[in-house]
C-alpha cells in the first residue's frame, strides 16, 4: 500500500461535506481527525492543516481534515463551533468507514475548534483522547482581564512604547480611554469571578465537556496571544485547577507564539509535541 492523499464526499443531515483523507503506507490504527476553526477551511492558517496532517502521515498516523457544513467547499448554512456536533460525527463515522483498520481516533482542534472538540469527546467512545490548541473560553470580562494583563503590561514595559508617547506618535488619550473600559468590564459582574459560574457560561461548559471526558489530553498554548492568555486566567479557578492536575492532562507552552503558531518553526514544534504524545498514549 503507498501513501496517499484520498479526497471524499460525505452528508451530515442530507447536507454534502468534503475532506481529505491522508493515509500512510503502514497506517497506524490511530487516527487523528483534524477539527477547523472558524472561520477558515480545511487548509488551515499558514496552510497548518495540510502541513500537520503530511507530518502525521509521515509518521505512519492516519489523519483526516474536513469542511462543516457552511464552511469551504461543503455544503449548507454557515454555522458557528457551537452547532458541528453532527458535523464531527459524520465526518469520524466517515474516517472509519474509509479506513476500517482504525481502532480509536484523536480530535485535534484549535481555538473554537477545541471547544467543539471538548463538548464532542465525551458523547463518542471511538473518540480516545484530545489535542487543544488555544481553547476558546471567552467572555467579555475575561477578555478584558486578558487585555489588562498581558497587553497593557507589556506595553507599559516597552521602552519602544514609552519613546512613540513622548515624541507624539501614540495617543495615549484613545489608550487610556481603552484601558479604562477594559478595567470597567474587568471588575463588573463580579459572580462571574467565582469559583462557580452558571451553566450557560462558556467557560463552564467547557469546562463541564473537559470533566466528563475520560481520555487523556494535550493542551499546547501560545505565549503572545490573547485567546491563550484569557483560557489561563479562566483555568485560575480552583475547579479548573482540580481539573488540569489530572496525569492525563499534559500541557506545552510555546512563549512566542501567536494565535495560529504562523511560523514554521513553531508549527513544527507543535507537529512534534503531537507525534511524541500520540506514540506515548499508544505505549501500554
Amino acid at each position: 500500500m503507498e501513501q496517499r492523499e484520498i479526497a471524499v464526499n460525505f452528508h451530515c443531515e442530507n447536507t454534502l461535506l468534503y475532506g481529505i483523507i491522508h493515509r500512510p503506507a503502514a497506517a497506524s490504527t490511530t487516527g487523528v481527525l483534524i477539527i477547523v476553526g472558524g472561520p477558515q477551511y480545511r487548509v488551515g492558517s499558514h496552510r497548518q492543516f495540510i502541513l500537520l496532517a503530511r507530518d502525521l502521515m509521515a509518521q505512519g498516523y492516519c489523519c483526516m481534515r474536513f469542511d462543516y457544513r457552511g464552511m469551504g467547499d461543503s455544503c449548507g448554512q454557515s454555522r458557528d463551533f457551537e452547532a458541528i456536533h453532527e458535523d464531527i460525527k459524520s465526518a469520524l463515522d466517515e474516517f472509519m468507514r474509509q479506513l476500517p483498520q482504525l481502532q480509536r481516533v484523536i480530535l485535534w482542534g484549535l481555538c473554537d475548534a477545541a471547544a467543539a472538540a471538548v463538548f464532542y469527546a465525551h458523547q463518542d467512545r471511538r473518540v480516545a483522547g484530545l489535542v487543544l490548541l488555544n481553547p476558546w473560553v471567552h467572555t467579555s470580562q475575561g477578555q478584558a482581564k486578558a487585555y489588562l494583563k498581558y497587553y497593557y503590561m507589556r506595553r507599559f514595559l516597552d521602552k519602544d512604547w514609552w519613546k512613540k508617547v513622548g515624541t507624539g506618535q501614540f495617543n495615549m488619550f484613545k489608550s487610556l480611554q481603552s484601558l479604562f473600559r477594559n478595567l470597567t468590564t474587568a471588575v463588573s459582574n463580579t459572580a462571574e469571578s467565582t469559583d462557580r459560574l452558571p451553566i450557560s457560561d462558556l467557560p463552564q461548559r467547557v469546562w463541564l465537556g473537559w470533566k466528563q471526558f475520560s481520555g487523556p489530553i494535550l493542551l499546547i498554548l501560545s505565549g503572545n496571544d490573547l485567546v491563550a492568555a484569557e483560557f489561563k486566567e479562566t483555568i485560575k479557578t480552583s475547579q479548573w485547577r482540580k481539573l488540569l492536575a489530572k496525569n492525563k492532562i499534559q500541557r506545552r507552552d510555546l512563549a512566542a507564539a501567536n494565535h495560529t503558531f504562523a511560523s514554521a518553526a513553531w508549527r513544527d514544534q507543535v507537529s512534534t509535541w503531537t507525534v511524541a504524545w500520540l506514540k506515548q498514549i499508544e505505549t501500554p
